[in-house]
């Protein structure tokens, strides 16, 4: 071939990408939805001012902070490595104690809607 030994001409070899066989768990649209939602209703209860995300390969957090600089207030956490045992969803509490864990979402965000119900007076 004119110009090298690859198709292109450059002399150049293609190497492949090469590929990991680590997998980023994350949270999916309606997942993150969900929490996104509570979220946006506790920082307007005054509950929460701040959040961080983080993915890495045995599960995904979502921490919500009353002040920045302190620790978490709550934390959600999907482990799917536990899915067919105790549930791949577990909330945390400030203390880093687990306050409820299950299968579903909803359930496990629970005690965290409870504190946004107000008694309404007659």
């Amino acid at each position: 071939m004119a110009g090298g030994d690859s198709p292109g001409g450059l002399g150049a070899t293609i190497v492949p990408f090469p590929r990991t066989g680590t997998v980023q768990i994350t949270f999916d649209r309606a997942e993150l939805m969900r929490i996104l939602d509570l979220y946006g209703r506790m920082v307007a209860a005054g509950q929460w001012r701040d959040y961080a995300i983080t993915f890495d390969r045995e599960a995904a957090h979502f921490s919500a902070y009353k002040r920045t600089a302190e620790r978490p207030t709550a934390r959600i956490e999907k482990r799917p490595a536990l899915r067919a045992r105790q549930g791949m969803w577990a909330l945390y509490g400030e203390a880093g104690q687990v306050l409820k864990r299950g299968h579903d979402l909803a359930g496990v965000l629970s005690p965290l809607e409870r504190k946004l119900l107000k008694l309404v007076a007659d």
